[in-house]
């Protein structure tokens, strides 16, 4: 298994620690007057999401994460789960409704992601950063209200609610920032 040294160090290595898959988000480099130097790590569990703080010492080592991304397409949701297809080996993946989290909202048959495996097993799932989707229900803007800014929330073919400028209507399709889940701009058709 490769192992990181120190010195190795960065934001965006991905390490394992106590069996479970870590990715540095943020690494500090102290050198005290006396002593050995330090190295201030904020890590983030990737299956857990939960942040650790840890402190190691010049010439500590980490092990590296099995941790392999992969590009799959979106097939179907089956109840609770979803399942997406290998672009390269046509492998089909099962992710629970957990693993996908508020991804569910962006995804659409045939869609193209980004998956994380851990060990050959999936862990998590990024959709593209922009997505196109058909607003199916929302309600008739207001005519005369030409006031800057005003929103209301729209229901996507996806089955969620996005909050969107008061123009945009029933058949529209609008282009979502699936990082920040923001409505970006009303897409041509």
């Amino acid at each position: 298994m490769a192992v990181y040294k120190t010195s190795e160090f960065r934001k965006g290595l991905k390490v394992q620690i106590d069996g479970e898959p870590y990715l540095m988000i943020e690494m500090n480099f102290v050198k005290p007057g006396k002593g050995n130097a330090l190295y201030k790590c904020r890590l983030r569990n990737i299956i857990r999401n939960t942040v650790l703080d840890r402190t190691y010492k010049g010439g500590d080592t980490l092990e590296a994460a099995d941790i392999q991304e992969i590009q799959t397409q979106y097939l179907y949701k089956q109840g609770t789960t979803f399942v997406f297809m290998d672009n390269a080996s046509f492998e089909q993946y099962e992710l629970s409704a957990e693993q996908v989290d508020d991804n569910w909202k962006y995804l659409k048959d045939g869609m193209v992601c980004s998956m994380l495996l851990y060990n050959g097993n999936p862990i998590a799932v990024t959709p593209p950063n922009h997505v196109e989707l058909k607003v199916e229900y929302c309600e008739p803007g207001v005519r005369g209200d030409t006031a800057t800014n005003v929103t209301k929330p729209v229901k996507v073919e996806t089955g969620a609610e996005f909050v969107c400028p008061s123009f945009i209507e029933m058949g529209n399709v609008i282009r979502i920032d699936t990082r920040t889940g923001e409505y970006v701009e009303r897409a041509s058709t």
